[in-house]
């Protein structure tokens, strides 16, 4: 293959970010595309085969326009960008960075990072019903979180539900101390810690007070319609099947419904059929609901988590194959 050399310049004041600590992001696309990258004044020198510096000079070009845009560059924005070059689609890197939800209460912007989460949130503005289903790290509570203040700041709902099934984590628990709600904040605490993240702890208490957000086990919506509501069921992989329709049934006009999960770490008895999973046979071909899978790509915690999960879903492949081949010779 015929060598081929680029320069790319790179705006003094965005190399720190675009070259990441210790040139680290510089060395880690040497090594995935094989090409040598020299750093000379405001630029840099790519060389190597021509489809591999094309490669590499469309990825630099795109971490160049995101931090102009003002984003700090990450390990993980990195690992994302290089990953979808080789299936052609880094450019899209630009257009998922333009869907901006709502910003922190210390002003950090929140959008959608991977394909896969700019297509849930798609799902969210869209549907009436979405099922966010994936591993843990893929955003799926935070950004239904986000949607769901930024829809009650537009006045889209008057009040925001959240809820989860309060099932314990392969762990007996044993009784705890306090009134009711001292003993079921245990099980919610993921879904106020993002709420205090996105709305301030004075804003969502003042809310809370007048109603207006509401954070509760799944068993308190038996009876109740819920009218003009953003909803989110949190773990509902932990919820068992007439839970799920007793949920399902209990949405009313103008509200919109989030349910999130991850079927791999189901704590429910062994012998108990997961809610999501027969929601999920049960309403796929129904207009109007959306189901987004979420993989070990979307994920956006620490690099480790992404190859902790990753490793489980092989884990899982080989595991399911094995069976079917079991099965085969039976």
């Amino acid at each position: 293959m015929e060598k081929q050399e680029t320069i790319i310049n790179i705006p003094m004041e965005h190399m720190k970010n675009v070259f990441g600590q210790f040139d680290n992001y510089i060395k880690k696309i040497e090594r995935t595309l094989n090409v040598s990258i020299v750093a000379r004044g405001e630029g840099i020198h790519v060389m190597g085969e021509e489809k591999a510096v094309e490669k590499a000079k469309n990825i630099f070009d795109n971490l160049i326009a995101l931090s102009l845009r003002g984003n700090t560059i990450t390990e993980q924005n990195v690992d994302y960008i290089l990953s979808l070059s080789f299936e052609e689609k880094e450019n899209k890197v630009l257009e998922i960075d333009k869907d901006l939800i709502c910003h922190t209460i210390q002003g950090k912007p929140i959008k959608p990072k991977t394909l896969g989460q700019k297509q849930y949130v798609d799902a969210i503005r869209e549907k009436m019903i979405v099922f966010g289903i994936g591993p843990a790290g893929t955003g799926k509570t935070y950004l239904a979180m986000a949607m769901a203040i930024q829809a009650f700041k537009n006045d889209e709902v008057s009040r925001i539900i959240l809820t989860r099934p309060a099932i314990e984590a392969g762990e007996k628990l044993g009784f705890l101390p306090g009134d009711l709600q001292s003993k079921v904040d245990p099980y919610l605490r993921p879904l106020y810690d993002a709420l205090y993240q996105i709305m301030g702890a004075d804003s969502f208490m003042k809310n809370m007070e007048k109603g207006l957000i509401e954070v509760a086990p799944l068993a308190y919506m038996r009876g109740r319609t819920l009218d003009n509501a953003f909803i989110i069921l949190d773990e509902a992989q932990n919820t068992t099947p007439a839970q799920m329709k007793m949920f399902l049934t209990r949405i009313g006009f103008g509200s919109k419904v989030v349910i999130t999960g991850d079927a791999t770490q189901k704590d429910l008895p062994s012998n108990q059929k997961s809610g999501l999973e027969v929601a999920e046979r049960v309403l796929r071909k129904i207009d109007d609901i959306a189901f987004c899978t979420l993989t070990s790509k979307d994920v956006v915690r620490h690099p480790l988590v992404q190859k902790i999960v990753k490793a489980y879903e092989d884990y899982e492949v080989k595991k399911q194959a094995k069976s079917k081949t079991r099965g085969l010779t039976k």
